[in-house]
């Protein structure tokens, strides 16, 4: 949910670069704030579970690679 104000700046921003939809503007925005943060986007063919927030375990790597 968005506030008056921050949609009026999102449809702001928007028409000022000719975007297709609101949907186009926000997916534009939220690429750009990952970038900004060094995220990189996900490569073709990429599983979530590539994306994990633990390190994987030592032990698991091991057992798989053996």
């Amino acid at each position: 949910m968005l506030t008056a104000e921050e949609l009026a700046a999102l449809e702001d921003w928007r028409f000022e670069r000719r975007m297709p939809s609101r949907a186009a503007a926000v997916r534009e925005l939220l690429r750009r704030g990952l970038a900004a943060e060094g995220k990189l986007p996900a490569k073709p063919g990429a599983k979530s579970g590539d994306y994990g927030v633990l390190e994987p375990d030592i032990q698991t790597e091991e057992k798989d690679a053996g």
